[in-house]
């Protein structure tokens, strides 16, 4: 008896597996405006830093993220918003919205932050 070749289904199962964090899907919220340092992710979510580097690095082992580094900030922005549609369509089926916070948990001194203070 010949079997199915499941081998083709295997890409597409490391995106799902990816997807099956509650950070990570948290850490793609915030990116869907734009990069962000990980600094700023640390105040948003109100976790240590090394926590959301291990997360960050699962969502660039997919191919999901890149890295900029400027300075002594590293941002991370999404290359592949196509994830989305994803994200968007199991949020129709299980009737659920993203809960980030309103404003970082945590006092943030990143260049992003320093600049929206300074607006205030």
């Amino acid at each position: 008896m010949n079997e199915v070749d499941l081998y083709p289904y295997q890409k597409e199962v490391r995106f799902y597996k990816v997807l099956m964090h509650p950070l990570r899907l948290a850490i793609l919220d915030l990116l869907r405006d734009g990069e962000q340092c990980v600094c700023h992710m640390e105040a948003v979510f109100g976790l240590r830093q090394a926590y959301i580097s291990q997360q960050l690095m699962v969502l660039r082992s997919a191919g999901l993220v890149e890295v900029r580094r400027e300075g002594l900030n590293i941002y991370y922005r999404v290359i592949q918003p196509e994830i989305y549609t994803v994200i968007d369509a199991m949020r129709r089926m299980t009737q659920t919205e993203p809960v980030l916070p309103a404003k970082p948990l945590l006092p943030c001194h990143c260049p992003t932050c320093e600049v929206t203070q300074v607006q205030l």
